[in-house]
């Protein structure tokens, strides 16, 4: 029978529990530099934590539906984001049919979430994709098997948000990887054609690319071509995504040495299945951070298209905010939206960090 060694007095639980307080105490006051920051960095939390929390939680009114009871008190008015939920959420979509963009979100949300684990990484994620997107938009705009025809312009709040950022960073890092090749190309027609379009569409403000699809785009082509506003500010935000992702995919091709190449010639392997077998994993390995940061710029970058009177989430709460009956607390909408952002953003940036500490590079 195996005997326990009495435990010594040098490995009591106090022990370490000192121990561990005067790593910490180390680390706040080991040096007079750590003390004055500690210090202050304290003070500034006991200045603004304290109000801060009367605002948000103590003072605030939670759930009360009487928008009296926001005029009379002194903090945060959260029973507006409860009563116009529906309206922040979805927009000005029809009231009844509320329940078709609550299902969008919820699906696209299911899909970004299956679609984050590596076993499913499979050729069949793509069709996967693709069939849901066709429900989606089947979904949103109704037009058959009983549902309500919902024009595009009728749409708005969170599943625009989404569909705009998945189906135009989706198209986009594909067009992306192509214009950077085409960059690199030993054909001077592609290189030249590739090199236009990014340095031309990189050297425009998103804005102004928003309002050449939505204003401009409507007087060179005939009404019957014409793709109502949602696809064409859709369209825009992918050309201006792959723009970005192109030179930083470019990068990462240039990162690679050149005797990746030409052990992929020695075992004659022909230039696209060198790409995607051998060249592009590596490369997209090493830029993943500056992939993830173009991706999240282009995530906040969605609430641009309210500009062109598509209604995203700010929109929406713009539209929330106008109703006479509430004191239009704008603070706490917009607290709440910025939230779904970080949500978002924060979620990607975490999936980055994930592949890089799998990825070889991360060693």
């Amino acid at each position: 029978m195996a005997m326990s060694l009495p435990m010594s007095s040098e490995a009591t639980p106090d022990h370490f529990r000192f121990a561990g307080l005067r790593r910490l105490a180390k680390l706040l006051f080991g040096t007079p530099l750590n003390a004055a920051l500690t210090l202050l960095f304290g003070a500034l939390l006991f200045v603004t934590v304290p109000p801060m929390m009367r605002w948000l939680v103590i003072d605030a009114v939670l759930f009360d539906p009487d928008p009296n009871a926001c005029r009379a008190a002194t903090g945060a008015c959260w029973s507006f984001i409860y009563a116009k939920s529906g309206q922040l959420l979805f927009g000005i979509y029809p009231f009844d049919e509320r329940w078709r963009p609550a299902i969008v979100c919820l699906l696209i949300l299911a899909l970004l979430g299956w679609s984050v684990r590596p076993a499913s990484w499979t050729s069949r994620l793509l069709a996967l994709w693709v069939a849901a997107f066709a429900l989606i938009f089947w979904l949103m705009g109704g037009g058959g098997f009983g549902l309500a025809e919902v024009p595009t312009s009728s749409w708005g709040g969170l599943p625009v948000t989404l569909i705009l950022t998945v189906v135009a960073i989706g198209i986009a890092f594909p067009v992306g990887i192509l214009l950077a090749l085409a960059r690199r190309s030993t054909l001077p027609a592609v290189r030249v054609g590739a090199v236009v379009l990014i340095e031309s569409v990189r050297g425009l403000p998103l804005l102004s690319i928003l309002f050449v699809a939505s204003i401009m785009m409507p007087l060179f082509l005939p009404e019957a071509l014409l793709p109502d506003k949602f696809v064409r500010a859709l369209v825009a935000l992918t050309i201006f995504a792959a723009a970005y992702l192109a030179e930083v995919i470019r990068g990462g091709l240039q990162a690679i040495p050149n005797g990746q190449y030409e052990a992929a010639a020695s075992l004659g392997l022909p230039f696209w299945r060198t790409q995607r077998l051998v060249i592009l994993p590596q490369a997209i390995r090493v830029v993943i951070p500056a992939l993830a940061n173009t991706i999240i710029v282009m995530i906040k970058n969605t609430s641009l298209v309210l500009v062109i009177g598509l209604f995203d989430l700010i929109s929406s709460g713009k539209a929330a905010l106008a109703d006479p009956e509430w004191p239009s607390p704008a603070a706490e909408t917009f607290l709440f939206i910025g939230a779904i952002f970080f949500a978002l953003s924060f979620s990607f940036a975490r999936f980055a960090d994930f592949l890089e500490r799998r990825g070889p590079a991360a060693h």
